[in-house]
């Protein structure tokens, strides 16, 4: 077993997002490890950190959350050392993913981001993926932050009707 807290919480990192094959938020990552008491979120921002330092992850960041995916660095380095996490905790991680797992991957798979575009305006990037499958990927311009916010903010909860207005539209 681990002597080190640290290393633990990083290979429970590596454990989980390779466990998944989507990337996982950094809201999901917390949940479980506040949720079942492991540790704080402090110290889990710092293996986060430490991980992605090292590349062993790898973070993408929207203007609402942040996405790791475990590289294959990583999974090397889990193959290597992930006999050290106790069957415990591997329960409780593979418990975890089977009850999450639907929630976790309509969470991730649906984003939504804006950035200041050239002309005065805002660039809104919405998109949904499935697996690494990138269904739609939609960029509008909107005159001001307030619209582009509104819009990312609407994605989430619109974007199943409106891919599928799109798919009959087009096919039609």
């Amino acid at each position: 077993m681990l002597t080190e807290p640290m290393t633990l919480y990083k290979l429970m990192n590596l454990y989980m997002l390779k466990q998944v094959n989507f990337p996982l938020t950094n809201a999901q990552l917390t949940s479980f490890f506040t949720e079942h008491e492991y540790t704080t979120y402090f110290t889990l921002q710092q293996a986060l950190n430490e991980l992605e330092d090292a590349g062993l992850v790898r973070k993408e960041a929207s203007h609402n959350s942040t996405r790791y995916d475990i590289t294959k660095e990583g999974e090397e380095t889990l193959n290597f050392f992930g006999k050290n996490i106790s069957p415990a905790i591997v329960s409780d991680m593979d418990q975890y993913l089977k009850e999450n797992k639907f929630r976790l991957r309509e969470e991730v798979g649906t984003t939504a981001d804006f950035y200041k575009g050239t002309h005065q305006d805002y660039i809104v990037h919405c998109e949904v993926r499935e697996n690494k499958t990138t269904l739609i990927s939609l960029e509008l311009s909107v005159p001001d932050k307030d619209q582009a916010e509104s819009m990312c903010n609407q994605w989430k909860s619109k974007s199943q009707d409106l891919y599928a207005h799109i798919m009959r539209t087009l096919l039609s």
